[in-house]
């Protein structure tokens, strides 16, 4: 199935869940553990009526919820396809469905409390590293190439982060470094807190999407909204 542009995902008016890094995401608050335990008895439903189900965490009062396309189908400009995780009509439609699900429950959504946290490392020669990376992160050196035509490594499980790589004719200096997705409503405010705590903006081209900061000692990071703004009601 073909991945979505970011405007076909806005257009959907998911307003329960935002598309960050590869996935949807949504949380909802929840009573207790037993009340927890029967939003995803019936999350399990819903997948069964869409046959696609998402990745779930249950903790005190939440769960949160992510949905992604494993073998999303992405045309490059020569028009070579490439099997990616990304967001297709499956994962909408079925997003769509548990929205209504919790509605039936009771339940409220918690979007502006989702995140994600990606790992990227800057190297002149990826395909070199990459499988040590993968049999690192992941116990399989061919567990890369996923979410992008490149060398991305990426867990199935979830277990691990999934780690990008960046271009870098000579690496020296810090090479890792951290990617923090967060929804375009409280990017202003997480950027204005790490600010406020001593970080830096090291580079700011790319923003709201990318911005680069850096802590009192140098090290960096990246703030990333990566995902489209919601049409207006």
């Amino acid at each position: 199935m073909d991945m979505l542009s970011g405007d076909a995902i806005a257009g959907a008016g998911l307003r329960e869940w935002r598309k960050l890094a590869q996935g949807l995401h949504a949380r909802y608050a929840v009573p207790d553990f037993a009340g927890g335990a029967r939003f995803v008895a019936a999350i399990g439903s819903v997948g069964d009526a869409h046959g696609h189900y998402p990745r779930v965490s249950m903790g005190p009062g939440y769960v949160d919820l992510k949905l992604s396309t494993a073998d999303a189908i992405y045309r490059d400009d020569d028009g070579v396809e490439h099997i990616v995780e990304w967001v297709t009509q499956r994962d909408v439609d079925t997003a769509a469905a548990i929205t209504a699900c919790a509605g039936d429950l009771g339940l409220t959504a918690e979007p502006d409390a989702v995140s994600v946290i990606e790992l990227g490392l800057d190297t002149a020669d990826s395909s070199q590293i990459a499988p040590f990376w993968a049999a690192l992160l992941t116990g399989d050196a061919d567990a890369r190439g996923r979410g992008t035509p490149g060398d991305e490594i990426r867990d199935a499980t979830g277990r691990s982060p999934n780690l990008w790589f960046g271009d870098a004719p000579e690496a020296s200096g810090q090479r890792f470094h951290l990617e923090v997705y967060v929804p375009r409503s409280v990017a202003a405010a997480r950027l204005a807190a790490a600010l406020a705590a001593g970080g830096t903006i090291v580079d700011d081209s790319e923003s709201p999407g990318l911005t680069v900061l850096a802590d009192s000692q140098g090290n960096l990071a990246v703030l990333c909204v990566a995902e489209p703004a919601l049409p207006e009601d």
